[in-house]
């Protein structure tokens, strides 16, 4: 189960904190991403972060945009500062699924997820 939360509306260039905690499954190569979905559009994936933290980012929030965690916790942050307009979207927390569940079903920056959230939404005006 993947819980998000922290989103809002904010004003440009303002910053929000998302978090993501993970109960359950976890897999030994463990990565956990944030993609996010606009109405209408594809997934884009933001962040993912594994479980040595290596990173990785779009290049649209490059240096705006930072992913922490704690694999130990299955725990999962997303710090995002001068967001833009174009940051809208419902952001969603993910993390790998078990082949013999059905396995990845979308790739974050070599991440391959198959489990995520609900989402949190972000708005920025």
């Amino acid at each position: 189960q993947l819980v998000e939360s922290g989103g809002g509306s904010v004003q440009v260039g303002g910053s929000l904190r998302l978090s993501c905690a993970a109960s359950g499954y976890t897999s030994s190569s463990f990565c956990m991403g944030w993609f996010r979905q606009v109405p209408g559009k594809e997934r884009e994936g933001v962040a993912v972060i594994d479980s040595d933290g290596v990173t990785s980012y779009a290049d649209s929030v490059k240096g705006r945009f930072t992913i922490s965690g704690d694999s130990a916790k299955n725990v999962v942050y997303l710090q995002m500062s001068m967001l833009k307009p174009e940051d809208t979207a419902m952001y969603y927390c993910a993390t790998p699924r078990p082949r013999a569940l059905g396995g990845a079903s979308y790739d974050v920056f070599g991440c391959g997820v198959g489990y995520w959230g609900q989402g949190t939404q972000v708005t920025v005006s």
